[in-house]
């Protein structure tokens, strides 16, 4: 019988358990593949331009894999208080507009024009598990700049109410339950767009006419009734062309 082999030193070569080496592997991809990022109520687009109608959509996800979301309520800012809003319609959902004064629902749009909103409330319909629901809301002018900070209620089929309100803070991870933030960005203005570069124009041509007028005057009083009368013709030439 041959006896086994020992390599130098008489001692056998050590195997790692495969056990060992699947744990270890295991671990090393867990590591290299981020955990995906949980889903929440946001705001979509996140940044507007000031001072002009936008839609803005808000996004909610059902992240519960044994109750469906039937409720929304979107809490609008105080400041800056946000006007003329109007929810695209949604089939099977009932919408409530509540104004800041009463907060009671409105009786039209004519009505909400010129009201503050305070919150908008979908219920009624259903996000089925692992889907999500889009809640246009049209908002006929948004203000010069700012952060619009609104505060998300959602409502599952158990009665559990989950509130998306807290506040990002600057250097800090993501809040567990993120408020819907959207940014108002102000709009540059050039020249072309600037009213008051055509009243600066017509300003300066009035000014010159007036010019011509003073200069035509000073003629008049001048020896030689010719050049003034030229000078009215001049005048009246310069008017016509403006």
């Amino acid at each position: 019988m041959r006896a086994p082999s020992l390599r130098a030193g008489g001692r056998k070569p050590f195997r790692a358990p495969r056990f060992t080496v699947a744990a270890f592997a295991g671990i090393a991809v867990a590591l290299a593949c981020p955990a995906p990022a949980a889903a929440h109520v946001a705001a979509t687009p996140d940044t507007v331009a000031a001072g002009e109608p936008a839609t803005i959509s808000f996004r909610a996800p059902d992240e519960r894999d044994d109750a469906t979301t039937v409720r929304l309520e979107v809490l609008f800012p105080d400041q800056p208080a946000i006007s003329g809003v109007t929810p695209e319609n949604l089939p099977g959902w009932k919408i409530s507009v509540h104004d800041r004064m009463t907060a009671e629902p409105a009786g039209g749009s004519d009505e909400m024009a010129g009201k503050p909103v305070a919150s908008i409330v979908w219920e009624g319909g259903t996000v089925p598990v692992g889907t999500f629901q889009e809640f246009p809301v049209r908002i006929g002018k948004l203000p010069a700049s700012g952060t619009l900070a609104f505060q998300a209620l959602q409502t599952y089929s158990d009665g559990q109410v989950v509130r998306w309100a807290d506040p990002a803070r600057p250097g800090q991870p993501e809040p567990e339950h993120p408020a819907p933030v959207v940014t108002v960005t102000p709009v540059a203005v050039d020249e072309a767009s600037d009213p008051d570069v055509p009243a600066r124009a017509l300003g300066g041509a009035a000014l010159g006419v007036a010019v011509l007028a003073v200069g035509v005057a000073w003629l008049r009083k001048r020896p030689g009734g010719g050049r003034a009368e030229a000078a009215d013709e001049a005048a009246e030439r310069e008017k016509a062309r403006l």
